[in-house]
């Protein structure tokens, strides 16, 4: 891998890796590694100390913000976004998607479900009125997460760059080291896992370009 890549590659795991240990309640850091595996050209694992099912808006915030931290490390350090981002927004959107339309977790929506698991939302009486409106709050929604990605990096460059610096060194980093870079001491506690429909956070893969679940280069 060209050496800017490795850079390129290192502060966006780092950002992934630096926001889920940051964030309350999230799903705790268990290995970051840049060494390329097929198409992939990095990987953050994380998953929770114990199941638990149930999902309020504050963890699935939490997860929208640190799926976003790959571009935002990307864009606060670099300077530019590439296509390495594409399952991160999906992942994001969707995310977004049901916590408007399907969980009752937006003001300007309410306690309504709008969208369907499966189908037209229209076939269901939804007016284009309303769909509209869903669609502004998903954006609403990702921009202001995404503006919180960045100022939390800004805010932790510091552990940004050195968790970015072991990885150029070390290629793979585990639970140990990485929290160890960051100046962070892990804290237990009981997270949830994914919502249906929700890509799952133990595996988070950076790219040139994304297929299908997986970020993949082209």
């Amino acid at each position: 891998m060209p050496e800017e890549e490795r850079r390129r590659t290192a502060y966006d795991e780092g950002g992934h890796a630096l926001l889920g240990m940051i964030q309350p309640g999230a799903d705790s850091v268990r290995k970051v590694s840049i060494i390329p595996r097929g198409r992939a050209l990095g990987v953050t694992l994380s998953t929770p100390q114990s199941d638990r099912y149930c999902y309020d808006a504050t963890y699935l915030r939490g997860r929208i913000i640190g799926a976003l931290g790959g571009m935002a490390a990307e864009q606060e350090v670099i300077g530019v976004v590439t296509t390495g981002a594409e399952n991160d927004l999906e992942n994001a959107t969707n995310i977004a998607r049901a916590m408007v339309g399907r969980w009752g977790m937006s003001d300007r929506i309410g306690p309504v479900s709008v969208l369907p698991a499966e189908g037209d939302a229209r076939m269901a009486g939804v007016s284009d009125q309303m769909l509209n409106t869903v669609d502004e709050e998903i954006r609403e929604l990702i921009d202001r997460c995404y503006i919180d990605a960045r100022r939390l990096l800004r805010e932790n460059r510091h552990r940004l760059d050195k968790i970015a610096g072991q990885l150029l060194i070390h290629e793979t980093l585990d639970e140990k080291d990485v929290y160890a870079a960051a100046g962070i001491t892990p804290v237990a506690g009981a997270t949830c896992w994914p919502p249906p429909g929700v890509s799952s956070p133990a595996v988070r893969r950076t790219s040139q370009g994304a297929m299908a679940s997986t970020r993949r280069t082209h």
